[in-house]
């Protein structure tokens, strides 16, 4: 690797707003530590899926990213994937014992290794990078309990949590290390770009050191960390290019008593370091420096702390590097308290195009049998793409990350003619447990290029259980979202929320129990004085009380008054049990909308099925004959939760 040339980011050193809210809320200093730790600003970024500090530098640290996901529950797979040549992803689900005691988990170069919610772990082995490892991350787990019993200094083992020796491009995030005999982390001999960021280190003696050569290479960043009970090394960083520590919480020593080697962090050899807005309570020295090492410290709080305070040299500036967010040095306990250590919400995010070049590439990096929700993140743009997540893949969320759902689009043009009704769908999902949020998803076939009428061309087709749409946006003509189950008897449940819905001929359809709550649909003119087109074509099971609920929405139109109708029955290949259930309430109707609104379709009467409305309003509401109204003792059990519960009390909507 070549020595790093420091250079400038744009926006550097600018305060964030939220840091400034941080600080505004703090009042520097008088708020309490509780308090701290909600204050505006407080969760900003502090679960991000990309490293920041040195090893965001030189071309980043990407980890597995781009390779297959796996999860293990067992030391010979966790050391089979770790080690393999290929990129991984791999979530560490559960607690792994190494055997024999003190065994060595060896990992090679492009490699995320991720413990599932806040109870991965890896008990009484190491993880270790040798000399040429590059492009790693190890996040949220516990390395604990290498430790011998009574052998506190650890003279005769070298049982590290973690030891890197000359490797580059390393993030090690939101772990916690206890009990480890003997170094907790081991960054060595010329290890270059490393971050070490929201740690947990406890119980132990010798806790994080750096060093272990006479270059002066390494680069790291370590921020909001917790030292707790810990002896030394709390790091010792010998003869680092730049060592930019901030934001770290240390207290409670393990041997206070021991003048010399109970220390905070030491500024070793020609190591430069910078102390930033950190937090020493009950330390004793809480920051030295050789004389021929530099250390600059800024912004610190020392509570009940004794000894060494050395301050020399001009050290670097940080922001020649990189940006960062500072957080005041009142927060830190709070802060570091609450977010440092393994999470429940770290999981893993597939970027695209970051990680992967498309979204189906995305989608089938996810492992068969996924139990962890799992994010695929959407970056603004076009994709024109069509995408199929398997019933083999659930638990996924797929979400756009621009501003607004328009900016991030998923589209493509297969028409029924071209693939069948389910073949011109562009997205398609087939597993449980989806939600999508913040994207768009078109089909955006067009029938008069191709001397084609009234031609079948979905955006969106479901057939999963629990599938939930937010901040989404469907478009297409006939057919344009389908909510489906695999089979005329199996009832698969789908939430659409706060979300967009245009089209012109049944573009509302299928037989999934289907809620539709404060959104706006779009009935697209056709051109017609009589009739433009149906909303819904519900085909819903006869045994199923529940078909579709429009609650709380807006139906608009450019169509002509009186040319729309709310729905027709659909009796898939004649099916006589397909009897469809269809209740608007609560919501706004157009102009647009037929006296009459409901109508026959393929020799089955509307008067059959099951359609009403309830307390409808706007130019389009009416009560007639032609109109059933359901009763509000009826409209009591027919509410969003009623429709969505099924067996298993699924209540989507109470995450708003």
């Amino acid at each position: 690797m070549t020595q790093l040339r420091g250079k400038r980011l744009p926006g550097a050193g600018r305060t964030t707003a939220a840091v400034l809210g941080l600080v505004a809320a703090l009042g520097l200093g008088a708020i309490g530590e509780a308090d701290a730790a909600t204050a505006p600003g407080a969760t900003a970024d502090r679960f991000g899926d990309r490293p920041h500090g040195f090893a965001s530098l030189e071309g980043g640290t990407t980890g597995g990213a781009g390779g297959k996901v796996v999860t293990v529950t067992d030391q010979a797979s966790l050391a089979k994937y770790a080690a393999a040549a290929e990129p991984y992803i791999i979530r560490v689900q559960g607690s792994i014992t190494a055997e024999p005691f003190g065994a060595n988990i060896e990992v090679a170069s492009d490699k995320t290794i991720v413990g599932v919610g806040d109870g991965g772990e890896l008990v009484q082995g190491e993880f270790h990078l040798s000399p040429g490892t590059h492009n790693v991350i190890i996040r949220n787990l516990t390395i604990r309990d290498s430790a011998v019993e009574g052998n506190w200094d650890c003279k005769d083992t070298d049982f590290d949590g973690i030891q890197m020796d000359t490797v580059h491009h390393v993030w090690v995030d939101h772990n916690r290390f206890s009990n480890i005999c003997d170094g907790q982390l081991d960054v060595r001999k010329d290890s270059e770009y490393v971050t070490v960021s929201y740690n947990r280190f406890e119980n132990n003696n010798k806790t994080f050191g750096l060093g272990w050569t006479t270059n002066v290479k390494t680069q790291i960043t370590i921020d909001h960390n917790w030292f707790a009970n810990t002896k030394q090394r709390n790091p010792s960083v010998d003869n680092a290019a730049y060592a930019h520590l901030y934001n770290n919480y240390l207290t409670a020593q393990a041997d206070p008593g021991d003048p010399v080697w109970t220390y905070g962090n030491w500024s070793r050899g020609k190591t430069r370091m910078v102390i930033e807005n950190s937090y020493y309570q009950d330390v004793q020295h809480p920051y030295q420096a050789d004389a021929t090492a530099e250390l600059v410290q800024r912004g610190s709080i020392l509570k009940n702390t004794t000894g060494r305070h050395d301050e020399w040299g001009a050290a670097f500036d940080p922001r020649e590097f990189y940006d960062y967010r500072l957080d005041p040095a009142t927060a830190v306990p709070a802060l570091v308290k609450r977010f440092s250590g393994p999470q429940e919400r770290i999981g893993v995010v597939l970027r695209v195009p970051g990680d992967y070049p498309t979204v189906q590439s995305a989608v089938d990096a996810v492992p068969d049998g996924n139990t962890v929700p799992l994010t695929i993140a959407v970056a603004p743009g076009t994709y024109r793409e069509k995408v199929f997540i398997p019933a083999t893949k659930p638990n996924i969320l797929l979400r756009g990350t621009g501003q607004d759902r328009s900016d991030t689009v998923i589209v493509y043009d297969t028409p029924a003619a071209y693939g069948g009704s389910t073949g011109s769908a562009t997205v398609r999902i087939a597993a449980n447990d989806v939600t999508a949020r913040n994207l768009t998803f078109s089909n955006d076939f067009d029938e008069a290029a191709h001397e084609l009428n009234g031609e079948q061309a979905l955006a969106m087709k479901t057939t999963g259980d629990r599938i939930v749409f937010e901040d989404t946006a469907f478009l297409g003509n006939q057919d344009t979202l389908m909510t489906d189950s695999p089979k005329l008897t199996t009832v698969s449940r789908v939430y659409i929320r706060d979300s967009y819905i245009e089209g012109d001929v049944d573009f509302v359809y299928g037989r999934a129990t289907t809620v539709i709550e404060r959104s706006v649909i779009r009935a697209l003119s056709r051109g017609s004085a009589t009739n433009n087109g149906y909303i819904t074509a519900a085909s819903t099971w006869k045994g199923n009380p529940y078909g579709f609920l429009i609650t709380d929405s807006k139906v608009v139109s450019d169509a002509p008054a009186g040319s729309f109708h709310l729905g027709r029955p659909w009796h898939p290949g004649g099916e006589p049990d397909a009897v469809a259930q269809v209740l608007i309430r609560n919501t706004e109707l157009p102009a647009a909308i037929k006296a009459a609104p409901w109508t026959d379709m393929s020799g089955f009467s509307w008067k059959d099925a099951r359609f009403t409305e309830y307390r409808n309003y706007g130019p389009g509401a009416a009560t007639s004959p032609d109109r059933p109204q359901m009763g509000d003792i009826e409209a009591r059990a027919h509410t969003v939760a009623d429709y969505l519960k099924g067996t298993d009390g699924w209540a989507p909507y109470a995450r708003h």
